[in-house]
């Protein structure tokens, strides 16, 4: 079975919540980092929670959630080895696999989207990553977790 690790902070309970059923739906062993209720949280907790959980090994990809959307990409991103992509749309979620080979997705709880993002997280399961020209793109972005 596939896994996927997920965690969100206090602004997107609701919409973790959803797209966990909907992994779940999928067949997806999700391992759900929290956080449940609506006590405040600190968004780079969580998503330290989750990339240092992912970097053990054995998931897909992981999801992570805060109001925006924006806190806890930019706090993943600090991370080694994470390439999380703040999916907006369809074209976003597909370019986040199919360039990026991203592996985390991000998104706000207090957002409201265009299409659902179910459908986003279904178009980035579908879609392969490219290779080719990508790779060197990749293997600069890694190389800047190194220079100061």
């Amino acid at each position: 079975m596939k896994k996927i690790v997920i965690a969100c902070d206090h602004g997107a309970v609701d919409l973790k919540e959803r797209i966990v059923a909907f992994l779940q739906k999928k067949n997806f062993e999700v391992t759900d980092l929290g956080t449940k209720g609506s006590q405040s949280v600190d968004y780079p907790d969580m998503a330290a929670a989750a990339c240092h959980e992912f970097l053990k090994g054995g998931y897909e990809f992981g999801i992570l959630l805060c109001g925006t959307g924006i806190g806890v990409s930019i706090a993943a991103n600090k991370i080694a080895g994470i390439r999380c992509a703040l999916v907006c749309d369809l074209f976003s979620a597909e370019m986040a696999r199919a360039h990026n080979n991203a592996n985390f997705i991000a998104f706000g709880g207090r957002i409201r989207y265009a299409a659902p993002v179910e459908e986003m997280i279904g178009k980035f399961l579908d879609t392969t990553f490219e290779g080719g020209r990508h790779e060197r793109r990749i293997a600069k972005m890694t190389a800047l977790e190194n220079s100061r």
